[in-house]
């Protein structure tokens, strides 16, 4: 098998196309969740907090006589909470899903054997005795 042959198994089949569908939806829901997060739930969130401190917008917290602007920071690690905080509760809920479905295969009735299987069984069971 000629290397070319091998490439074009190896990438049109299997986990390859898999993988690409997978990272060309998730790019496009990495920015539906970075909107969701930048532009509804962290000012929901931090807009309250600035108005107390005074604030319109994190990069205005910084150490004095520095340039270190904690405040980016603190977004970051928030916006990085609600995130995971997300997508444990996607996970949870798409795990209990997949429960729910066991269970229900597991609680159906196995199917009634067709009339040839029967019969085999007749003749396995009339042969061991």
């Amino acid at each position: 098998m000629s290397i070319l042959s091998e490439f074009k198994k190896f990438a049109l089949e299997g986990n390859v196309v898999d993988l690409a569908v997978g990272f060309v939806v998730g790019a496009a829901f990495k920015e539906i969740v970075t909107s969701m997060v930048n532009d509804i739930l962290t000012p929901a969130i931090l807009t309250p907090a600035l108005k107390m401190a005074k604030l319109t917008d994190l990069s205005q917290l910084v150490i004095p006589g520095t340039a270190i602007k904690y405040g980016n920071f603190l977004s970051n690690i928030i916006s990085f909470i609600i995130v995971a905080f997300a997508l444990f509760m996607i996970v949870k809920g798409i795990n209990a899903a997949k429960k729910r479905d066991a269970a229900a295969e597991a609680a159906a009735p196995a199917p009634e054997p067709s009339s040839t299987d029967k019969l085999l069984m007749e003749i396995r069971d009339s042969l061991k005795k």
